[in-house]
């Protein structure tokens, strides 16, 4: 900038208040200055002046990075979330810094905003540090969380009804004859404990005990959904019906029980978890719980817009409904 002010034979403060396209310059001295600037091949730093100036227009969406599980931003339920988001910020004229940190160290998402590079975050996944989160929001930190509602939340999050999805899921089961439905994902992570909550419910409901030993903890691997399909067919574990955390397990799991020779739904009926677009390709078709997608991206911006124009933004639960397809003996 300040070689431009020198060739132009203006003040510093001429050249930035020209490039800004002030009025306050004449529009002779306004094209001369961005003919040099041209010449010189000069930008804006966007990031930097919006620091300086003391506003922003870009959202920062933060996916979190699990090292042990290395869950990639390909996984297809990631990219329909980030396009919804990305989606509802376009509407409203924002732009949109899509990003990773370390899942053991989420408060590092707060750089975004210290930095200035965003106004505001939207986080998918709590994973397993709730407290951090809650540290971000006592921060001031504007963000809201694509998650599980948990006690003494000091922060916003809206996601799938996961305690009713797990419900639908396993009385849809229980509903076809089945008496013992194998739980698959990692109840460590909040989402994913309140599905399995679910699935405890829907016995209860039916007045029946679910057995603990047919909740089995696994990631989202697929070396280890793989692994722990076998491992439960070798030691003799009996289940006539499958309900994976999400469609992604439910099809590796139903590949697995094919090598084994067990049919689907002849032989273990199963149910997923998201409605990703493979779902219903997959063959048998995969039944599943329907995360509303469209409405999470929009619910997730109005409610960091809501935190920025000052208004405490509440969480939100979104309905989650059952698709019954061929992979449960329906459709």
């Amino acid at each position: 900038m300040a070689d431009i002010a020198r060739l132009a034979g203006v003040s510093v403060s001429t050249v930035s208040r020209a490039l800004a396209g002030s009025s306050l310059v004449n529009p002779e001295t306004r094209t001369r200055i961005a003919e040099l600037a041209r010449s010189l091949n000069y930008s804006i730093n966007i990031g930097a002046q919006n620091l300086r100036l003391g506003h922003n227009n870009t959202v920062a969406v933060i996916v979190p990075y699990d090292p042990q599980t290395r869950q990639h931003l390909s996984d297809p339920f990631f990219l329909s979330l980030i396009g919804s988001v990305a989606d509802a910020l376009t509407e409203r004229g924002h732009d949109m810094l899509l990003t990773r940190v370390d899942a053991d160290r989420l408060d590092q998402a707060a750089q975004v905003f210290h930095t200035g590079r965003a106004m505001g975050i939207v986080l998918v996944g709590q994973w397993h540090h709730h407290d951090q989160l809650n540290s971000m929001a006592v921060q001031g930190v504007p963000f809201v969380v694509w998650g599980a509602q948990m006690p003494q939340q000091l922060y916003a999050t809206v996601g799938g009804d996961n305690l009713h999805g797990g419900r639908l899921a396993t009385a849809h089961l229980l509903q076809g004859g089945a008496r013992r439905v194998l739980f698959m994902g990692d109840p460590e992570l909040p989402e994913i404990g309140q599905r399995r909550d679910g699935w405890q419910a829907a016995h209860a409901d039916a007045g029946l005990q679910a057995d603990p030993a047919l909740s089995l903890a696994v990631p989202f691997v697929t070396g280890q959904i793989q692994q722990a399909v076998a491992d439960a067919l070798a030691r003799g574990l009996r289940f006539d019906a499958l309900f994976a955390a999400s469609d992604l397990m439910a099809m590796t799991a139903v590949n697995m029980l094919r090598q084994h020779g067990v049919r689907v739904p002849e032989d273990v009926r199963v149910v997923g978890y998201d409605d990703i677009a493979l779902a219903e390709h997959f063959h048998p078709a995969l039944s599943t719980v329907r995360q509303p997608i469209a409405d999470a991206g929009q619910a997730l911006v109005r409610s960091l817009l809501e935190q920025l124009a000052g208004v405490r933004s509440r969480s939100i639960a979104l309905p989650t409904t059952l698709v019954v397809r061929a992979s449960s003996g329906g459709g």
